[in-house]
């Protein structure tokens, strides 16, 4: 399966289809994955959905016709969580207030709050101390953006993911109504208000504050904010609230759309945020995300659509078990972290165990190496449950080592957050796969091979394909939430010509062709006892086997395939 997003390679999506038409990757797909920006959006990449219809600057029907004369199916995103703030029903909300339809539609915060919380001094609600301890923070402060309606009033909303909120330009001109402020006075606070702008990504009521304090101006301190507060301009993913019986039926109205552009899988983005009540976490709590989740799985298999729930959660919470035991295909992020370790540390200890754990279930999961967002080897860890102890796939040590050697190599970190706003942990370290890897092309090969060779469906992202490195200029681009561009990097065409004729992306293509057509692969897997640094997996079909027997610590492998009257050598690379 690829992954990309519609302009990851050349300008749209048609120029990846042509890349797809070219003879070096004939018959290596069957599936692509491509990312949200598909559709209209305005925010972190395509996540903050407007609408789900086609983005037309990048997508056209034509594309989606010429993949499926290609053989070539689809998968597509159902962002469940939330939509951008520029989605018809909140626009409408903003517009007709509590005479919108859609008055419901998002999760009103100080309402939700309002018997199990304290108002604070702005009137937002802070919940109670048991509760606020159990929310689950992805950002500083209360996952919230307030919004100020056409009347002046301001409404708090709840908001899980980004939000970034702009300010046009301000003038004097802009104050002019404030009785008893000087003209010049007025010109300073506009050039100091332009200079926070600048200077932060979200121009919090504190900072104007701060400044109105510091202007000797307290006594217009309402007005100040006031005049300003009508310049702003809003981009945030708002909750929806998945009470609302028309919220399902906006689910169900998007999934049918989905299946129209063509898609037969669903990845079902944050789902485990949906359900929200006092008093349980907002992050998979029970049993109310099993009835969400059963509710829109009755509604995919109108539209003959499979769902794949998104789990970015410890090993130890053991929560893809969990699903995978209620009949669910997964999503998770466990494997990059472990081909990384196996290759730094050369062990195939933990790389067995979770290959042990998904025979041992039967669990259907895709498995990847790089994807769009960074690499989570956090969620290798262990945990302890209800008073008992699971161990992760790492020990806290290697997984600590590791993510300092992904640093160490050009790794930008994300992280994660307390009610208090201080960072109590990383999130995920960003870079490309092959920058993880210290640019090795001998790790990246041999990754990639053990990728092909692995349980589950290979997921593969566009720019390991390509062995990107590290887009350090895109990040910074990004300011504060550009740490996940350092991965997206754009591919022109005149890269990928260059790139086709590189030996590392031409060895990658021969694996993956390999997984896709060899009949092997629809049959039983064998893993056999070696040493710790090395690996030897067979899979075996009456029509045809595939083995892979790979040394770890000299970063060499050799590929073999037979036809039921013996085995032949496809590949080999020593180091």
């Amino acid at each position: 399966m690829l992954n990309a997003y519609p302009d990851s390679i050349g300008r749209r999506l048609a120029d990846t289809v042509e890349l797809l038409k070219r003879p070096e990757l004939k018959d290596a797909f069957s599936l692509f994955y491509i990312l949200p920006t598909f559709f209209n959006s305005d925010l972190d990449r395509g996540f903050s959905v407007i609408d789900y219809n086609l983005n037309e600057e990048l997508v056209s029907p034509e594309d989606l016709e010429e993949l499926s004369k290609l053989g070539i199916q689809i998968k597509l995103d159902l962002v469940l969580n939330h939509l951008s703030v520029r989605s018809p029903q909140f626009q409408d909300l903003l517009k007709n207030g509590k005479d919108s339809p859609y008055r419901d539609f998002f999760i009103d915060w100080d309402e939700f709050w309002a018997d199990h919380g304290t108002a604070g001094p702005d009137g937002q609600v802070i919940p109670d101390k048991e509760h606020l301890e159990k929310l689950f923070m992805r950002k500083p402060g209360l996952p919230v953006l307030r919004v100020r309606f056409p009347d002046g009033t301001l409404k708090t909303y709840w908001n899980t993911f980004y939000q970034k909120v702009d300010f046009d330009e301000l003038t004097a001109r802009d104050f002019s109504d404030i009785k008893g402020l000087d003209p010049q006075i007025a010109a300073n606070l506009a050039h100091h208000v332009k200079i926070l702008v600048k200077e932060k990504d979200c121009i919090e009521p504190r900072y104007l504050e701060d400044l109105v304090e510091r202007e000797d101006l307290c006594h217009l301190r309402d007005e100040i904010i006031e005049a300003v507060c009508r310049k702003r301009d809003y981009l945030g993913q708002m909750d929806l609230n998945a009470r609302s019986e028309l919220v399902w039926e906006f689910y169900d109205e998007t999934l049918r759309k989905l299946s129209e552009h063509g898609a037969r899988i669903i990845r079902l983005d944050a789902f485990a945020y949906l359900h929200k009540a006092p008093g349980q976490p907002n992050f998979f709590n029970r049993p109310g995300t099993w009835d969400y989740l059963q509710r829109l799985r009755g509604i995919a298999q109108k539209y003959d659509l499979t769902i794949f729930p998104e789990i970015h959660a410890e090993y130890g919470a053991a929560i893809h078990e969990e699903i995978a035991q209620e009949g669910y295909p997964i999503y998770d992020f466990f494997f990059p972290g472990l081909v990384i370790d196996a290759l730094d540390r050369g062990s195939n200890e933990a790389l067995l165990r979770w290959i042990g754990d998904i025979e041992a279930r039967g669990l259907q999961t895709i498995n990847m190496l790089g994807c769009h967002d960074g690499i989570p080897v956090l969620d290798l860890r262990g945990k302890q449950v209800n008073g008992s102890s699971r161990a992760g796939l790492l020990s806290d040590e290697h997984i600590d080592a590791s993510i300092e050697r992904i640093i160490g190599r050009g790794g930008l970190t994300k992280n994660l957050y307390g009610a208090d706003g201080k960072k109590i942990d990383y999130y995920q370290v960003n870079a490309t796969f092959f920058s993880a890897l210290g640019e090795d092309e001998r790790k990246l090969r041999l990754a990639r091979a053990i990728q092909m060779f692995m349980p589950g469906v290979p997921q593969v992202w566009y720019l390991d394909l390509f062995a990107g490195t590290n887009d350090y200029a895109a990040a910074k681009r990004g300011r504060t939430a550009g740490h996940k561009e350092i991965n997206r990097t754009t591919l022109k065409i005149i890269d990928i010509e260059s790139g086709l004729k590189r030996q590392i992306v031409r060895d990658q293509l021969d694996l993956i062709r390999l997984r896709n057509i060899s009949p092997a692969f629809a049959g039983e897997m064998k893993i056999f006892e070696t040493e710790p640094h090395r690996l030897h997996v067979s899979w075996q079909h009456p029509e045809a086997t595939a083995t892979l027997k790979a040394d770890l610590r000299e970063l060499s492998f050799t590929v073999y395939q037979g036809n039921g009257t013996g085995e032949e050598v496809l590949m080999s690379f020593e180091s």
